[in-house]
């Protein structure tokens, strides 16, 4: 996996379509475990379904682009998995349940969405 950092230059109506998306990523990722908390037997599956219902219902997540709601709930569904495996683990003390985001920094474009120019000095999304 390939990995940049950007120091980012742009117009503040760029800046605030980025922190659209992160506000949109975060949502999406509480949402999966609020759906979690409240239907068991939730699977990994069964999240990545769920992106396409909150797409359908608030039209800001549909602005989103899909592969990155996806990987918002592949987050919230990795904070579950590590909390059952220190469940069986039998880790004493916290076994650190998911919790909610207060204040996420990030959204994950895995392969479209965004496109690196070819001398690696420049991104567009």
């Amino acid at each position: 996996m390939l990995v940049f950092e950007f120091k980012a230059y742009g117009k503040s109506s760029q800046f605030a379509a980025v922190f659209e998306a992160i506000r949109t990523a975060q949502f999406v990722r509480n949402s999966c475990l609020r759906y979690w908390m409240d239907n068991p037997k939730v699977n990994k599956y069964d999240l990545n379904k769920y992106c396409a219902v909150l797409a359908r219902e608030f039209s800001f997540a549909e602005e989103l682009n899909s592969q990155a709601r996806q990987a918002s709930a592949e987050r919230a569904w990795s904070a579950i998995s590590r909390f059952y495996e220190n469940c069986k683990k039998g880790i004493p003390g916290k076994k650190g349940y998911p919790q909610f985001q207060k204040d996420c920094r990030s959204v994950e474009y895995k392969s479209t969405g965004w496109k690196l120019a070819s001398d690696s000095r420049a991104i567009s999304f």
